[in-house]
């Protein structure tokens, strides 16, 4: 079973091809199946969505709380231990990241993290490093790159 083949339970639907108002020999004429008069009955009549009768709506009674700053930067973090994968004196940057399927979406940068252990010497070219990241990776005689 998938998506695809998934259909309404027998006679939940309905075609809904019925026109309304065309006179009583229809079956629906004169108010249109609207009942008489009242708000529903009219044009464009309803309340909209999230209307309370005038009384304070919900979204309107719940306090706003903090902020978004614009100027926030996603960083896409990738640990030393990830890089393990590479061959031995390979250049890995963030396109390598993304054929490897290591980092899917590189959104405002991708910064390389300390956990794990290197035993392969890499040149590493990415948008930041921490301090343990750059110790390992020059501990393996590799090169960490700021691009």
């Amino acid at each position: 079973m998938d998506l695809s083949t998934l259909r309404p339970a027998e006679g939940s639907k309905h075609s809904d091809n019925f026109r309304r108002g065309r006179g009583h020999g229809s079956g629906s004429g004169k108010t249109a199946g609207k009942g008489h008069k009242g708000q529903k009955a009219r044009s464009g009549g309803g309340k909209r969505p999230g209307f309370e009768g005038g009384q304070m709506p919900l979204y309107r009674r719940i306090p706003k709380r903090g902020f978004t700053n614009r100027n926030t930067l996603e960083i896409v973090g990738i640990n030393v231990s990830v890089l393990e994968r590479f061959d031995n004196d390979a250049v890995v940057s963030v396109e390598t990241l993304i054929e490897a399927g290591i980092v899917k979406n590189p959104r405002d940068g991708v910064k390389i993290l300390g956990n794990g252990e290197l035993t392969k010497k890499l040149t590493v070219q990415a948008n930041a490093f921490s301090a343990g990241a750059v110790a390992k990776i020059e501990a393996a005689g590799g090169k960490a790159e700021v691009i």
